[in-house]
């Protein structure tokens, strides 16, 4: 696989304990569906070599269960060339009648345990510890059933970034902010109340009469990036994309507009609370 030419000499991070442990599980799920002895020297011989070394035949199955996890671990000081031998194993495999684990299933591993890299094939690259930002786990103002959904769905989306899938992470969590918009339908707003049913309508409603506060701003943010992400032309998330002149949303732009999202969400919540105890009292 392709990476920076430096990192086969000098390590430039090592696989976190837990994601061995997990890849290790992996490679015994794979042995599980043939000969576990010759399974087991097949991936001794891809680690052998991110350690930079050969490896020989063991004695019985046994042994080349153990002389593999010893393998695994003197290669975990590479964490990119650990990558690489796992995922060239699993290649070798593939078309022999074996269920393997697709990148996406790799990625979320790495991802999971913040190993700091990734496979964007055809190569490994180095990735930030990204941390998305927080949004409270319960709001008053919800019923239970629409606090599983939002929660659902803000797990989806990680889900799906953490697995190398940027436009349907963004996707899920577009559909999110859409539906949180319409919790506000029915909520009194000053002297009036929220009429509207859909998505635009619902924020053109809510800019008009919240107007001079904080909200009205961020609902023109908010539709601005919607009709953008929205766009065949744009992100191409809710119409299709436009395939001459669309754009693709990388992994790190699919980071950008979730973070944004989630701040919208934990915001208009929190509005939504307001208004909701404002209507009661």
């Amino acid at each position: 696989m392709k990476m920076e030419g430096g990192w086969r000499f000098d390590s430039p991070g090592a696989m976190p304990r837990e994601a061995v442990i997990e890849f290790d599980t992996l490679i015994g799920k794979v042995a599980a569906q043939g000969n576990r002895w010759a399974i087991f020297e097949h991936f001794k011989r891809y680690f052998a070599g991110a350690c930079g070394s050969t490896a020989n035949r063991s004695s019985a199955e046994s042994w080349a269960e153990s002389d593999l996890n010893n393998l695994l671990w003197q290669a975990s000081d590479n964490a990119p060339l650990f990558i690489e031998a796992f995922y060239d194993g699993c290649e070798a495999l593939r078309g022999d009648d074996f269920t393997l684990p697709e990148v996406g299933r790799i990625n979320r591993i790495l991802a999971e345990h913040q190993a700091g890299f990734e496979i964007r094939l055809p190569a490994i690259v180095a990735v930030g510890v990204h941390e998305p930002i927080q949004v409270p786990e319960r709001y008053q103002s919800l019923d239970e059933q629409a606090q599983d959904l939002v929660q659902q769905s803000l797990r989806d989306s990680e889900r799906l970034l953490s697995e190398g899938h940027p436009r349907q992470a963004v996707q899920e969590i577009l559909w999110l902010m859409e539906s949180v918009l319409t919790a506000f339908k029915g909520l009194s707003a000053g002297k009036t109340t929220i009429e509207a049913k859909y998505f635009n309508k619902i924020a053109l409603e809510l800019r008009a009469k919240m107007k001079g506060q904080t909200i009205e701003q961020v609902l023109t943010w908010l539709t601005t990036l919607h009709g953008y992400l929205s766009s065949p032309t744009g992100g191409g998330v809710r119409h299709g994309v436009d395939l001459k002149s669309g754009i693709t949303i990388d992994p790190d732009e699919g980071r950008l507009y979730c973070n944004l999202i989630r701040s919208y969400v934990t915001f208009l919540m929190a509005e939504h609370e307001r208004l909701s105890r404002a209507a009661q009292g």
